[in-house]
């Protein structure tokens, strides 16, 4: 069985030594990739965070914003609503947010799509699917990735019904502000290997 993509996002906006932490979820087995998404944050400050991660992670990284950046640095780019269309000429990994399975049937080329959100969210209180889980089943495959809501209980169900990988956002940074990030990592890792070994 292939090992299923992990993806963890950033919060909205910056924190102190947020460098250090994403290095350690890259540098951990648990995480394939880490998605930048800070909207209304300056391209200065983005480089920067990018630069404080070491060169050989960086093709590890998604940008939601500032797409020029990711040629620079080798990374991989989101499109969304802010950015629907990739940079003419660009190479790289490149995803898709996608909010209802219309969006997801009109998305043919992306390396991978997110389908958001699969539970009420952890970061934005009140954000709530538009879909019940069982909607989903047989209407989901490897390219999709599960956002919104997920937690490293929920990966089995998600990956059941179909789903490729998941992505966290609320609880990874929950756990930073506990100090619990070794625990997290450890957490998926023995989740991870259940799975593949099933």
């Amino acid at each position: 069985m292939k090992r299923p993509l992990l993806i963890a996002f950033t919060l909205p906006y910056f924190i102190e030594n947020e460098g250090n932490y994403l290095t350690a979820l890259l540098r951990s087995e648990a995480f394939d990739r880490v998605h930048i998404r800070k909207p209304g944050e300056s391209i200065d400050s983005l480089r920067k965070l990018i630069e404080s991660i070491p060169a050989d992670l960086r093709p590890r990284l998604s940008l939601h914003d500032f797409h020029s950046l990711a040629s620079e640095y080798g990374c991989g780019i989101n499109l969304n609503s802010r950015n629907p269309v990739k940079p003419e000429g660009y190479k790289g990994v490149v995803s898709r947010s996608c909010h209802s399975l219309e969006e997801i049937d009109n998305s043919k080329e992306e390396d991978y799509l997110f389908l958001s959100p699969v539970y009420p969210s952890i970061s934005k209180p009140g954000y709530l699917p538009s879909f019940s889980l069982n909607d989903l089943k047989g209407k989901v495959d490897s390219r999709i990735i599960a956002l919104g809501g997920v937690t490293p209980e929920r990966l089995p169900e998600l990956f059941e019904i179909g789903f490729g990988g998941a992505a966290m956002l609320g609880v990874i940074w929950e756990e930073v502000k506990r100090g619990n990030l070794t625990k997290l990592t450890t957490k998926l890792d023995k989740i991870n290997a259940s799975i593949h070994n099933s």
